[in-house]
């Protein structure tokens, strides 16, 4: 076994092993489960004790698919007479269609019975439908963000990598979910084993839970002007009403002329044609993922019509918004 050697420090196994319940929801994502685990394993490897263990568990008991389409073979389903400390719930794409009162029935019990519960990734979902996020924060994957809202506007949501409120914990996935269970180890058995995993996993910084979940806008459009970085970012902040494009050249005290010059060195695109896709992907990802009728998918992107909307949406994708939404519904 790999012991510690960063510090003098001997990890106190008087602390009860922590027994945890891992929860796949269909088209989980690997990287979730994997972040999700994995520090836990290596906690149990590096420090030469069994400091937590766990179950897989599936809704049906039945082997789960992962957004991969590797399928994963549970211990138990959520019909489990099991006792844990905590049940991970992971889940990933189409989550906006699960809907299993069994499960919802189960995590509404976990508080009840002293279990803490955290949902990595899309599954704040699945929490927020059991009725386990009314008045509490939460935090999802950005892609997910605009659709969770819309969906459950009571709910406090904020851009956190993760937000740990009383007995619910909310992680936005990816990554973001070995700094939270890096925290979690961190609390239970000190910073010197959290570190070394942390290094194990080239890992080189663990993330404090309000670091941004995306790039800058310089690193995610890959350009450095700033005034169109702020012609872009007003356009990402006005998606339901657009800005006209004498609007937005004034707002950034460029003139229109400028403006189009600016977009096509940087970007080989006219300012409309760069808003009119950030409209678009936000409409796909609100079809995608809530229940939204085409109509109001259509407004809150800034269109009048469904009509005038699903002409534009078949030439921009190729596909009519209703497609598309049967697509996303079979898990596509």
């Amino acid at each position: 076994m790999t012991t510690i050697t960063s510090e003098p420090k001997i990890i106190d196994i008087s602390i009860p092993q922590q027994r945890l319940g891992i929860l796949l929801l269909p088209q989980f994502s690997f990287i979730a489960l994997s972040a999700s685990i994995e520090p836990y394993r290596a906690a149990n490897d590096i420090s030469g004790e069994t400091l937590y263990s766990w179950t897989i568990i599936s809704a049906d008991g039945e082997p789960v698919r992962g957004s991969n389409g590797i399928p994963v073979v549970p211990q138990a389903s959520v019909t489990t007479e099991d006792k844990f400390d905590a049940v991970i719930v992971v889940a990933g794409g189409a989550v906006e269609n699960f809907h299993d009162p069994g499960t919802f029935a189960y995590l509404r019990r976990c508080p009840r019975m002293g279990t803490s519960v955290i949902a990595v990734s899309t599954a704040p979902y699945v929490l927020a439908r059991a009725g386990l996020l009314d008045d509490r924060r939460c935090t999802i994957h950005w892609e997910h963000m605009d659709a969770f809202k819309e969906d459950f506007p009571h709910v406090d949501v904020t851009d956190e990598l993760y937000e740990i409120d009383g007995p619910i914990t909310t992680c936005s996935g990816g990554t973001a979910g070995l700094d939270l269970m890096l925290h979690l180890i961190t609390e239970r058995h000190g910073h010197a084993l959290a570190a070394t995993i942390s290094e194990w996993f080239m890992h080189p910084k663990i993330r404090d839970r309000s670091e941004h979940q995306r790039m800058t806008l310089r690193q995610r459009v890959g350009v450095s002007h700033p005034k169109l970085l702020a012609a872009i970012e007003l356009m990402e902040d006005n998606l339901e009403a657009p800005l006209e494009r004498e609007d937005l050249a004034e707002a950034v005290n460029l003139s229109t002329r400028q403006l189009e010059r600016l977009f096509r060195k940087y970007l080989g695109s006219s300012p409309r044609k760069y808003y009119f896709g950030l409209r678009m992907l936000r409409a796909r990802a609100l079809l995608r993922q809530t229940t939204m009728s085409v109509l109001d998918v259509a407004l809150a992107c800034g269109f009048v019509s469904a009509s005038h909307f699903a002409k534009c949406y078949r030439e921009h994708f190729g596909d009519s918004p209703r497609s598309d939404r049967g697509l996303a519904k079979q898990g596509w």
